[in-house]
């Protein structure tokens, strides 16, 4: 029997990785003769390098750059099995989770740090990346991305703006001068993976949409939105690509759009990059069961999560799917639609937030090892 593991992470509990490890453990307990096939997914934000590293066995470099207030950080990017091909996860250098609440200010982080990655990876010699934009800190646009990467920014004035450009800075942004960007990204391929469509400005633009939970009041969100449209406007006029309405280009605090204007990336839905990166599909073809799993099994599930992206493939190769989740909220009905075989909450009992989150591994594994216990019955014809 055959038997793929592929769950996203429970976001603030375990890790897809682990929870792959807890889950297998549950089927072998039950079953010692399954084969079963590690995948830990991701849909483009945190978590997407270590899944496509795990995932294809490869290698983590750690390397030194600039958090999102310009502080020294210890950052890595991957390197997949291939060897030749890297995973940037802005998170890593530019994610909200390396500022404590207090220091959560759009107006004052940069995404300088992302470009410092790749940099790293150049020298290295990479030319083929992969990019993942969940998580960020920041409502730069990008430039300070950029300007890492060799391009020069100008104020009103034409003064040289100093280097880490953030959000706020753009305010005072007059001219771009895109001369200097580093020759060797001409030579690369880029794959950004990433869900959103917002554009970069507007009522459902970056700094509208994203801002607050980065830390943006009402008034600063407003003031975000307008250097992103200034910068918007400067992108138009002196490189002649318009991404103010573009979809996707709000993503990451408007950083999509620098991927747009300076590097030509292509845009991709995370969870079928990290399924394609992974080989999902050569492993799901012979299967004769797929477990899957995420955090909460809700409505927002059925538009393109991990989970809506396993399920299409397994259909379309006939292989059933039952997930695991902390917590279930879907109907007989929705989960129809997304194909879904069967789904359980690993919550064995009431309980706080708290506790669900220390025990997810455990409980994952006696979850794991009832179903393939029930699964066992003679008439499943398994």
């Amino acid at each position: 029997m055959k038997i793929v593991v592929a769950p996203d992470s429970f976001k603030g509990s375990i890790a897809a990785r682990d929870l792959c490890a807890a889950i297998r453990q549950g089927i072998l307990t039950a079953r010692p003769d399954a084969q079963v096939v590690e995948l830990p997914l991701a849909d483009g934000g945190e978590g997407t390098m270590e899944s496509l590293v795990y995932a294809t066995r490869g290698v983590t470099q750690k390397v030194r750059v600039s958090d999102p207030l310009g502080r020294p950080i210890t950052a890595a990017y991957g390197v997949l099995g291939d060897e030749k091909t890297v995973v940037i996860e802005m998170a890593q250098a530019s994610g909200l989770p390396l500022l404590t609440c207090a220091e959560r200010n759009p107006w004052r982080t940069t995404s300088f740090g992302t470009g410092e990655l790749l940099l790293h990876a150049l020298d290295a010699g990479y030319r083929r990346f992969i990019i993942g934009l969940g998580g960020s800190a920041t409502n730069d646009g990008g430039a300070g991305m950029m300007q890492a990467l060799g391009i020069c920014l100008y104020d009103q004035k034409g003064e040289l703006l100093p280097a880490g450009a953030s959000g706020g800075a753009l305010a005072q942004l007059g001219s771009i001068d895109p001369s200097g960007l580093d020759a060797r990204l001409q030579e690369c391929s880029f794959i950004v993976a990433s869900d959103v469509t917002n554009p970069l400005c507007g009522p459902s633009g970056a700094s509208a949409v994203f801002g607050p939970q980065k830390g943006a009041t009402p008034e600063m969100a407003a003031q975000l939105d307008q250097t992103l449209m200034r910068y918007g406007d400067i992108l138009f006029a002196e490189l002649g690509v318009d991404v103010r309405e573009r979809p996707g280009s709000g993503a990451a605090g408007g950083m999509g759009a620098a991927w747009m204007a300076f590097l030509q990336a292509e845009f991709k839905p995370g969870i079928e990059l990290v399924m394609e990166a992974t080989g999902f599909a050569e492993h799901v073809r012979d299967a004769d069961l797929v477990v899957t799993g995420e955090g909460r099994l809700d409505s927002q599930t059925l538009s393109g999560k991990a989970i809506a992206g396993v399920c299409a493939l397994a259909q379309k190769h006939r292989v059933p799917t039952v997930a695991l989740c902390g917590g279930m909220e879907l109907t007989g009905a929705q989960m129809d639609q997304l194909g879904l075989t069967a789904a359980f909450s690993i919550v064995p009992k009431p309980c706080s937030i708290e506790e669900a989150m220390v025990n997810a591994a455990q409980w994952a594994t006696e979850r794991a090892e009832q179903i393939m216990r029930l699964l066992s019955i003679r008439k499943t014809g398994i």
